[in-house]
């Protein structure tokens, strides 16, 4: 019996599970005391040494963020992200189809270039999105990010579902097409079903490159009315005086999103990702 429960302790206490222990701890402290840094008073939270939960939890942290302007940073935020995420998903599907079961020349240097652009700095061609906004008269509005957003991000998009539906069947396809399905309409409704794992992972992607993206957004949109919640953030307090303890209780309503979002379609992504990975 002990030899047994020896190994069974041996299998649970090794290198590996020891090292994921590791990265599991350094990975939620962060976040851990995140979350309880926004329910502390100031006092608590420039105390020294600081203390492991609040003494005395408070929501006031949370009500003086939305009350600065906050919940119109987020609104902005939810409206310039998911206008973007739903532009990246239709256009990457009919591109993905396109370059995975369309016969082209080219097709390998296509996608080495939208790899290319997929990776390409934002910073590098900053001043000319500027001019060229400016130019348009788009500064200062919704399309001035949303643009930028979905050229940026669509590349990586068009990516990860090209590689995806080259594991449908083209059995599927030559069904429809016998029963007079157009291209669109075998598009939508037989490869998009096979392939809801590949666009969970890239929809999840491009939300959340473009929830937390702040250059751009800082650049193009200066007016309040318009800023998002990045920029929202590095604008709280002024020169002599930091809210900490706002910006403690900002940062967990932005991560909030991000993390349940991740938790309810975390199957699917590594579904896509998986599938991804292995076909090309």
């Amino acid at each position: 019996m002990r030899t047994r429960e020896r190994r069974g302790w041996r299998r649970v206490v090794n290198p590996v599970n020891g090292g994921a222990l590791v990265m599991v701890v350094l990975t939620a402290m962060p976040l851990y005391w995140l979350v309880m840094n926004s329910f502390k008073p100031p006092e608590e939270i420039s105390a020294v040494p600081p203390g492991a939960v609040p003494k005395a939890p408070t929501g006031q942290n949370y009500g003086d963020a939305f009350a600065g302007g906050f919940a119109t940073y987020m609104l902005n935020s939810v409206l310039v992200c998911a206008v973007a995420t739903v532009i990246v998903l239709s256009l990457a599907t009919f591109a993905g189809y396109a370059l995975a079961r369309t016969p082209m020349r080219g097709r390998g240097p296509v996608m080495v270039a939208l790899l290319i652009i997929s990776v390409y700095p934002a910073i590098a061609v900053l001043v000319p999105l500027y001019l060229m906004q400016r130019q348009l008269g788009l500064l200062n509005s919704y399309p001035a990010l949303i643009i930028p957003y979905v050229a940026f991000n669509l590349p990586f998009a068009i990516w990860i579902l090209r590689n995806y539906m080259l594991s449908v069947p083209r059995g599927l396809e030559d069904a429809a097409s016998i029963d007079g399905c157009s291209p669109v309409r075998t598009v939508l409704q037989v490869i998009l079903p096979q392939v809801r794992p590949g666009l969970f992972t890239a929809g999840v992607f491009t939300f959340t490159a473009t929830w937390m993206e702040f250059l751009m957004a800082l650049t193009f949109n200066s007016q309040e009315g318009f800023r998002t919640i990045p920029v929202g953030m590095a604008l709280f307090g002024t020169v002599f005086e930091v809210p900490y303890g706002t910006l403690f209780a900002a940062a967990v309503a932005v991560t909030a999103p991000i993390a349940i979002l991740a938790l309810v379609f975390r199957r699917s992504v590594v579904a896509g990702l998986t599938a991804g990975a292995v076909k090309g």
